[in-house]
């Protein structure tokens, strides 16, 4: 939400923008009005209140133009009770041109939020709307008092259309509007909304580390969602978008995927932490080490293993082992061999979960380089309920593995 000193200064410099006669008004006035104008214009607003001192007009475009010079004046001067009474007063002489309906209502809509009269701001909103309004000064108008008013369901449904519509015509959604409704989302208490809401954020918006990080903390946390499952995938996505920074971070990720196992994607982590400096250094040097060495000797260990668990993988009736040997493969830099024998284990269809090998052989694709688009498309297809689906758009979203 804009502060109502954000607000103040874009309905000051919008007022500004109007002050000028562009009005057709009589020879009588047409002096002053000028005059005034550019006083106003020039941050004099006093002098400008002084040269239309007792000048009065002679129909209701002299009226009109009047009024609307001594409401910019008096909003330069930042008397908004006096401000407002001109504004309206220019409004009510029925001849206001159609070009400036839109922006005098909300000017005065604008000057009532500043006073907090949420229910004249409204009014003056939708009068603003039904003159063909819709400027970005307007909206944030509209999305200040409906905040300040706490008609966070107002906005939730407005920006969740826009959204909508958005999307449905093949547009990125706005950022402001999804950051909008989130927080909409959040004071209505509504979890998922907020939580779907994140995703849309990181899926149109990667490059925000801020995005992913909070995503991918509050995600855990979803209704359903296998943390023991996708654990490592999550770390392995904080990587991918530059929100695993600490020497835990690295030991934890280190460790979980010497468990999977996959050794040697584990000793390529522990070779960034070390060239990144986050490894090495300080007390925890000695344990970071022997990590390192025990990583090393499984890593040498798992690859002079390999074609003997290979194929006793493919001598397995069911294909868990080739979908687990092939994403060893894969994060080996091997990825056309990983691949196969993924498939291989997939056409044998007696997997445990069926959903969890698509989203290792949508990976095993993305990291191939080669097969991106058949990755993607690999990882759309993932569906479930226990967060296999969720892990495979973040992947598509954050290229985790391109």
């Amino acid at each position: 939400m804009k502060t109502t000193r954000l607000l103040a200064a874009l309905l000051l410099a919008a007022g500004l923008a109007q002050v000028q006669v562009a009005h057709a008004v009589s020879a009588a006035v047409a002096k002053p009005l000028k005059e005034a104008s550019e006083l106003v214009r020039a941050g004099k607003a006093k002098e400008a209140l002084a040269k239309l001192s007792g000048v009065t007009g002679s129909g209701p475009e002299d009226n009109y133009m009047l009024a609307r010079i001594r409401g910019a004046a008096y909003q330069r001067m930042g008397d908004n009770g006096a401000a407002v009474q001109q504004l309206e007063a220019a409004f009510a002489t029925g001849h206001v041109p159609p070009s400036d309906a839109g922006p005098l209502a909300e000017t005065i809509a604008g000057v009532y939020a500043q006073q907090r009269n949420n229910a004249k701001a409204m009014q003056w909103v939708e009068k603003a709307k039904a003159a063909g309004d819709n400027s970005a000064t307007l909206r944030q108008i509209q999305e200040y008092v409906q905040g300040s008013s706490g008609d966070y369901g107002q906005i939730a449904r407005e920006n969740a259309a826009k959204i909508q519509a958005a999307e449905s015509a093949g547009r990125r959604p706005d950022e402001d509007d999804l950051l909008r409704l989130a927080d909409a989302y959040r004071h209505t208490n509504n979890k998922a909304g907020d939580l779907t809401v994140k995703e849309k954020l990181v899926t149109y918006y990667p490059a925000n580390k801020q995005y992913s990080s909070i995503y991918l903390a509050d995600l855990p946390g979803k209704s359903g969602f296998s943390q023991r499952t996708y654990s490592l995938d999550l770390l392995r996505l904080r990587l991918a978008s530059g929100n695993l920074t600490s020497a835990e971070d690295y030991m934890d990720l280190a460790q979980q995927l010497l468990t999977a196992p996959l050794p040697a994607e584990a000793k390529s982590v522990i070779d960034k932490a070390y060239a990144s400096g986050v490894f090495g250094t300080g007390a925890q040097a000695p344990r970071q080490q022997r990590l390192r060495d025990l990583v090393n000797k499984t890593a040498a260990e798992a690859a002079a293993s390999l074609p003997k668990r290979t194929a006793d993988a493919k001598a397995a009736k069911s294909g868990d082992d080739l979908v687990a040997i092939g994403a060893e493969y894969a994060s080996m830099g091997r990825s056309d061999e990983g691949i196969a024998l993924i498939q291989e284990g997939i056409a044998k269809d007696s997997l445990k979960r069926p959903e969890d090998a698509k989203l290792r052989l949508g990976i095993a694709q993305l990291q191939s380089g080669k097969g991106k688009s058949a990755g993607i498309k690999t990882l759309r297809s993932v569906q479930g309920t226990d967060g296999a689906s969720d892990v495979a758009r973040l992947y598509i979203a954050l290229g985790a593995a391109s």
